[in-house]
């Protein structure tokens, strides 16, 4: 395998707040390489969006603060770059795709501009003339309709979807080695998705860039991720190539992810949801931070009392689960329960 292109190491990220220190990414170790989709999944508030942040450089201080770790780009650590190199770096070597563009696009600026904006801040030859051609060449790779009206556009003038394909297209100007794509479909419904999805696809391939896709959408997950990086309570969980993460979970908590999807083959009066919440990230529960909604777990000592490091647990899947290999048994029972429920409804 090539050497990855981004290494995190114990990042570790936390908040200062009134009620005390929010541990938001604890110790948080992974590797990118270069063209492939890492999916980094897990439910509101395990950490995703912050780890991202933290790679950009883009926690705001105070309150937060990087207090351990490494961020390794192309052989150089992020976190003891300059502002003013980091600003260099972003959008031009790693380009970001955030949730919602209409707080990320600048509203008294037409579209073009701020595309055209990006590509001379990274360039500082290229005239006018020659930003404006390339940003409707950019508007016309992914897919905006009328691109050279559009240029002259403002943010509020575009659907969604447009404002989302705008981002893309600012964040691919310069291709980037790197892509981050945090939430990209949130706000879009099921039909833009799968077109900003393709758009983003076509994007990754037309820039070699390796991408970073944050989601809590699973389905996301299965149909572009090559490996996923599954968080809970601010920790790295699981890692494994996608079709492991689906077929063969080896952590409790991926197992209760996917097991509370609906599902198109079985007609289900309820879904299974985890019980109990997320932890509380100023106050974690000792031991392993999901033992107390776990199902494998049973209250077991190691459980509650010891955090379990990331295992490597066979062909190239890791997890932090004291008892992972009872986690394929606990699946088959889940799947027993799926059979017999699709049994009850007579399909």
């Amino acid at each position: 395998m090539s050497s990855p292109v981004l290494s995190i190491r114990g990042l570790t990220t936390e908040f200062v707040t009134p009620a005390g220190v929010v541990k938001a990414v604890n110790d948080v170790s992974w590797d990118l390489y270069p063209g492939e989709t890492l999916g980094v999944v897990g439910e509101s508030g395990s950490g995703k969006s912050v780890t991202a942040m933290s790679i950009l450089g883009l926690i705001q201080s105070p309150p937060g603060r990087i207090v351990a770790g490494e961020i390794v780009f192309d052989g150089r650590d992020l976190l003891h770059m300059s502002p003013k190199e980091l600003r260099r770096l972003r959008g031009s070597e790693i380009g970001m795709i955030f949730q919602d563009p209409m707080t990320s696009l600048n509203p008294v600026l037409t579209v073009g501009q701020q595309i055209s904006e990006a590509l001379r801040l990274h360039d500082s030859t290229m005239s006018r003339a020659e930003a404006r051609a390339r940003a409707v060449e950019l508007l016309t790779m992914v897919g905006v309709p009328n691109p050279a009206g559009r240029y002259d556009q403002y943010p509020h003038e575009h659907s969604g979807g447009m404002r989302q394909r705008a981002m893309i297209a600012m964040a691919i100007a310069n291709d980037p080695k790197v892509l981050i794509a945090d939430e990209p479909t949130t706000a879009l419904d099921v039909t833009i998705q799968a077109q900003v999805l393709d758009v983003l696809r076509t994007a990754q391939e037309r820039t070699n860039a390796a991408t970073i896709l944050i989601t809590h959408d699973l389905g996301l997950i299965a149909e572009h991720a090559d490996r996923v990086v599954v968080m809970y309570g601010g920790k790295v969980v699981e890692v494994a190539d996608a079709l492991s993460i689906f077929s063969a979970p080896r952590h409790p908590y991926t197992l209760g992810l996917m097991s509370s999807l609906p599902r198109l083959d079985v007609d289900l009066q309820r879904l299974d949801p985890i019980p109990g919440s997320p932890p509380n990230l100023i106050d974690l529960p000792p031991g392993c931070s999901f033992h107390p909604r776990c199902r494998v777990s049973r209250g077991r000592e190691p459980c509650r009392t010891e955090v379990p490091p990331l295992y490597d647990v066979g062909g190239g899947q890791w997890s932090a689960c004291h008892y992972s290999e009872e986690v394929p048994a606990e699946m088959a029972v889940v799947s027993r329960e799926m059979g017999a429920a699709l049994g009850s409804t007579g399909a």
